[in-house]
């Protein structure tokens, strides 16, 4: 019997084993590392992409495994690998299939993994001006150091040289990265093999394309999926599932990827959408290739039509720029000047329900275009979105409105005893533009918990238990004034 038998398949995609060396008990056997390397003949990849950054990797391939020990090499796996998250699994025989121990390969050929294999060995170095230097290396970080047969030491920059010379190739070095296993099979034959692991280096995210009717009151709307791949590996006719969502997961210790520039790519494919777990799944309904040092785009929503309310907010304290304002700091704020700081612009924002797309949209930018009266596409502004599930609303900040100015001012304070104050502010509104609108007045009441609008010469609603909304129609070439009281109490 083995020394141990590899897992059953798991139930779940995500599943996850750590291999560790399992060498214990392998007396009478023929050693695994004499037997020879098998190669895949085959393969199937399905590749699972999260918003953090990782994928999940199953790989699919036949091996002609001898009976007894064998050593099997499985090239190609990403670059940015997670070794210890690596799966391995004889679909053929998983009872009769043990995995004995399991390396990770990854010192590829290179100009400074060949300097460092070869300390104290003869190599042959040209420069850029075609001299030639021969003899043994003594250091290959910074400079090249060389001593001569007659122990002459010539130091020679790295950014000087034009080529080098090696005698062969030495042992340890390969040119892809590579898992490598020991195995024992009691069967012998072909073996259909599933590999699962994560790598990072493979991340995803949502592009939106918003086109505003000329009324202002209705969008098309074009939903992407953009995929980049960092990871150091080509997934060629892979499975492609993308999971939107956050999930748990624990701190570990990166693994280099050198760092690439990505080529676009555009395909255009129906998407699949379901829940899974407390996620929802993308799946592209064909076999997709990822390349290495790609980004490639797919959409995966398209809608017409869909009803929009664009409107206008004055938020005069500044709180999405001086969030300490907004909220409770733990004891009453009785400094008079504390949270008086204002702004003058209105904020366009623009608003739609998803239940009219009929899609969730995971979180992502958003681009938002009009057409100009020459028909032609004109970028209005930019936001992101978080993970919104059908039928709920999406608020999109646009951008500043041109010609519809606020000020806010501080007019009273005082302090009526030593538990409590009461301040008066003062809203103008300005609009230089040839027709009315309507802007919503945002006021955060921050000073403490317990508060009472005691005056106010508008209507106003609570729209949270720190925060009054004011419906403020301003007249073409005209301005509007909001005032209200309120009055802070406290133990």
């Amino acid at each position: 019997m083995p020394p141990f038998r590899s897992a059953r398949p798991l139930s779940a995609a995500l599943a996850v084993l750590a291999l560790g060396l399992a060498c214990n008990g392998l007396a009478g056997r023929p050693t695994p590392t004499a037997a020879p390397t098998a190669e895949a003949s085959e393969a199937a990849l399905s590749l699972t992409v999260y918003n953090q950054g990782t994928a999940l990797v199953r790989d699919r391939r036949q091996f002609d495994l001898s009976a007894g020990a064998n050593r099997i090499a499985f090239s190609d796996v990403a670059a940015s690998i997670d070794p210890s998250s690596v799966l391995f699994m004889s679909l053929t025989d998983p009872e009769g299939t043990s995995v004995l121990e399991q390396n990770y390969e990854y010192d590829l050929v290179g100009a400074a993994a060949l300097l460092d294999r070869y300390l104290d060995e003869h190599i042959r170095v040209v420069t850029q001006d075609g001299a030639t230097y021969e003899g043994s290396l003594l250091s290959g970080r910074g400079d090249i150091i060389l001593q001569a047969d007659d122990g002459r030491v010539t130091v020679v920059r790295l950014d000087n040289v034009q080529e080098f010379s090696f005698p062969e190739l030495p042992d340890g070095l390969i040119t892809r990265p590579t898992l490598l296993w020991q195995l024992w099979a009691e069967q012998a034959g072909r073996h259909d093999v599933e590999v699962t692991y994560l790598t990072s280096g493979v991340t995803w995210q949502s592009d939106y394309v918003v086109l505003l009717a000329a009324d202002d009151a209705a969008i098309d709307l074009d939903g992407w999926i953009t995929l980049t791949n960092n990871s150091g590996a080509t997934f060629e006719d892979a499975q492609l599932k993308l999971i939107a969502g956050d999930l748990q997961r624990l701190t570990q210790a990166a693994y280099a990827v050198p760092e690439m520039m990505a080529q676009p790519t555009a395909a255009a494919a129906d998407v699949e959408q379901r829940e899974f777990f407390e996620y929802h799944l993308y799946e592209i309904p064909r076999l997709v290739t990822v390349r290495e040092n790609e980004v490639k785009q797919i959409e995966f929503v398209s809608a017409a039509s869909i009803p929009a309310e664009k409107f206008f907010v004055y938020d005069g304290l500044q709180c999405q720029s001086y969030y300490w304002y907004c909220s409770y700091s733990g004891y009453p704020q009785t400094d008079p000047s504390y949270g008086v700081a204002t702004n003058s612009r209105v904020m366009i924002m623009l608003e739609f329900d998803t239940e009219q797309v009929g899609a969730d949209l995971p979180r992502g930018r958003v681009r938002v275009y009009q057409a100009d009266i020459d028909g032609s596409a004109l970028l209005i502004g930019e936001d992101t979105i978080d993970h919104t599930p059908e039928g709920e609303d999406v608020r999109l900040y646009v951008g500043d409105a041109f010609d519809i100015v606020g000020e806010r001012i501080q007019t009273d304070f005082t302090r009526p005893s030593d538990h409590s104050l009461q301040e008066t502010y003062e809203i103008t509104l300005r609009n230089h533009k040839d027709e009315a609108v309507e802007v919503r007045v945002v006021e955060h009441l921050f000073r403490w918990t317990d508060w009472q609008i005691v005056r106010a010469n508008a209507d106003y609603s609570e729209m949270d238990s720190s925060t009054i909304e004011f419906r403020v129609r301003v007249p073409a070439e005209g301005e509007t004034t909001v005032r209200y009281t309120v009055l802070y109490t406290w133990p």
